[in-house]
């Protein structure tokens, strides 16, 4: 492209040069010709007065006194009746410039001459000053031609550069502009689907780790009732732990649903009032196994029959999230408290372990941030949940560790529709 425009531009640019060079030249010479003409007419002109003149006053005419400095370079011959003519300067040879006939009163003519071999020279210094000129013009050009061809190569070769990190998975946006209307807006462009298929993939890489994250723990404790029904002949046993497992594939359907519709819009809930006892029940029937090979226990204890606005399976993640919590790095028994505040119901969960380091305190519900060897994401989409019913998650006390799940017990006020004017006919 670098070559395509330098020679572009110096071909249109030795067409003007050629155009109005040669142009010039022809002027140029035409006006140096006339000009000597002129040069030689004036001179015949000036000596016819001034032979007139010597002749009025019975002077003598002699070369001498017709030598001036406009006869330098060039030869004049008078001639007077009855006399032998007179020559002032040296006969030229070759081509000439001969000036007009020039009669005086006396009767007398003047005729000068000069070679034309000046008028060549004047053309040829001429002809150089123009040539230098339109020299001096193609470098011009040519330096203006490469400037302006990297000018607009190189950001072309920056846009390729951009269009092929993204091609490769390397959404960073570039943020530079070149000065051109076109060639910016293209960039910006760029920037944007850079943008953009930044948030995708970080949409695509949270939507992965909060699935397995997730997951986990229904699978979990799918897995431990799957076990039970192994371990176990009783009839009975075996139909209550099914109905336990198919309790927990449910919930499993329930995580994968509402993580593709929060990777689509995570403000997408489907709040209902439900009682938050049958969750907090249900959770304590899940993780009892899990805390009892610990040697530890999970209660419940606070206000009973409570009603609260949310989606029930969010509430049951961010409350298995917690309880998970307390049995990774918390210790002794986990105690789920209800209460009321004002027009929110409050699940507190809490244990007798050290709580969390000071040096994390509000930063626990970052992602990564994790106060042992762990994800660090569990705390944070139990906030996202949690905030995505309209609720929210607060750690209420590092030490001894007491988290509050804060829940609306009303549903939120529905703005009327607006209602249509009638339409006048």
């Amino acid at each position: 492209m670098r070559r395509r425009l330098i020679q572009s531009t110096l071909a249109v640019v030795l067409v003007v040069i050629a155009v109005f060079g040669v142009s010039l030249v022809i002027v140029e010479t035409r006006t140096i010709s006339n000009t000597a003409q002129e040069r030689v007419d004036s001179e015949a002109l000036r000596l016819a007065s001034v032979v007139d003149s010597r002749l009025l006053s019975a002077g003598e005419v002699s070369p001498r006194i017709l030598q001036g400095p406009g006869m330098q370079d060039r030869y004049a011959v008078v001639r007077i009746p009855g006399r032998a003519p007179i020559e002032v300067g040296s006969k030229p040879e070759g081509d000439v410039i001969r000036s007009k006939e020039y009669k005086g009163e006396e009767g007398e003519t003047v005729v000068v001459e000069e070679p034309r071999s000046t008028v060549t020279r004047e053309v040829g210094r001429t002809l150089l000053i123009i040539g230098l000129v339109a020299l001096l013009a193609v470098v011009a050009a040519v330096l203006l031609a490469i400037r302006q061809a990297n000018r607009l190569a190189s950001p072309l070769t920056d846009l390729a550069e951009t269009a092929e990190r993204l091609g490769s998975g390397d959404p960073r946006p570039r943020h530079k502009r070149y000065g051109v209307p076109e060639l910016d807006r293209v960039a910006d462009v760029l920037d944007s689907s850079a943008e953009r298929i930044a948030r995708m993939l970080t949409a695509e890489r949270r939507l992965a780790a909060d699935a397995s994250h997730q997951l986990r723990t229904p699978l979990t404790a799918l897995s431990m009732r799957l076990e039970e029904i192994t371990l176990t002949d009783d009839l009975d046993t075996v139909k209550e732990e099914a109905n336990v497992a198919l309790t927990q594939v449910e919930r499993l359907t329930d995580v994968v649903e509402r993580l593709l519709t929060n990777s689509r819009d995570p403000r997408t809930g489907s709040a209902v009032t439900f009682d938050l006892d049958e969750v907090i029940q249900q959770q304590l029937a899940e993780w009892r196994p899990a805390y009892r090979s610990a040697g530890r226990a999970v209660v419940s204890s606070g206000k009973r029959h409570l009603k609260a606005v949310g989606t029930p399976g969010a509430v049951a993640q961010v409350l298995a999230a917690l309880i998970e919590n307390s049995l990774m790095h918390g210790g002794g028994t986990v105690a789920l408290r209800t209460r009321v505040t004002g027009n929110q119901a409050v699940i507190e969960v809490t244990d007798e372990g050290p709580g969390v380091p000071s040096e994390l305190g509000a930063r626990i519900f970052e992602r990564t941030i994790s106060g042992r060897n762990s994800t660090g994401i569990g705390l944070a989409v139990a906030r996202d949940l949690a905030e995505a019913d309209g609720g929210r998650l607060e750690m209420l006390q590092a030490s001894p560790p007491v988290f509050g799940l804060f829940l609306s017990r009303s549903q939120p006020a529905k703005k009327p529709a607006p209602q249509e004017e009638p339409t006048v006919r």
